[in-house]
């Protein structure tokens, strides 16, 4: 599998991306520049990423203007024919500006910036992102933004949930999903989705900082496992 990374002016979590899928996980891996205008020698079979970070300053508001990027044509056309997209945080508001995932990100409801560790509830092992994860146990992954309360009308929640495309829920050390462990006010604890066709995922959480033993967590190296499996 060869992976695409793009990167946009304000992108900030790109080299981690890249470090954890090249060295870590010794894939193939292309930057991609948020001017190119085509996906060149990718096929279904690999996957781009969307990394986090501060595209365009954030300005209007998060991923709005990314979304418009010449790239994020290639992108949508990519993941409309089944290839594989996976937006972490910023990533995951560009997917869901871009119309590739249902729903939106508004600001955290303490409207303050949060950077902590928070436990994930994988809810099902029916995507690429998630099949190996052990959906009983609770996995420690830091979450760092301003803007990652997801909200979505009801309907849309209750399509989300009736076809399990929510994939992951904010939860305690055990694996719960409570209103104390919901770090921002998603509606539902929700953390991470995926589109019905399950090739397009959208998280707020970064597992590219918890994969590797020199950091002290290697429980977001699941993720990588699983899509590459």
């Amino acid at each position: 599998m060869k992976f695409g990374v793009v990167v946009f002016p304000g992108s900030n979590c790109d080299r981690d991306t890249i470090h954890v899928l090249q060295n870590v996980m010794q894939q193939e891996v292309k930057v991609l520049w948020h001017k190119e205008t085509n996906l060149a020698g990718f096929t279904t079979n690999d996957c781009i990423v969307l990394p986090g970070g501060f595209s365009y300053g954030d300005y209007l508001r998060s991923g709005a203007i990314a979304r418009f990027s010449p790239i994020m044509q290639a992108v949508i056309d990519f993941a409309n024919k089944g290839g594989k997209v996976w937006g972490i945080c910023n990533g995951f508001q560009i997917l869901c500006e871009s119309g590739l995932l249902p729903g939106a990100l508004l600001h955290n409801n303490n409207e303050k910036f949060i950077c902590k560790n928070i436990y994930l509830k994988t809810l099902h092992n029916n995507s690429a992102i998630t099949k190996n994860i052990d959906t009983s146990k609770a996995l420690k992954i830091p979450i760092a933004h301003a803007e990652g309360r997801y909200y979505a009308p009801k309907n849309v929640l209750d399509d989300l949930e009736s076809n399990k495309q929510i994939l992951f829920k904010y939860a305690n050390s055990n694996a719960e999903p409570t209103s104390e462990a919901n770090p921002n006010g998603s509606e539902m604890n929700i953390a991470g989705i995926c589109n019905a066709n399950r090739n397009v995922f959208g998280m707020m959480p970064h597992p590219e900082r918890a994969s590797e033993l020199v950091l002290g967590n290697t429980d977001g190296k699941v993720l990588f496992e699983s899509i590459l499996s």
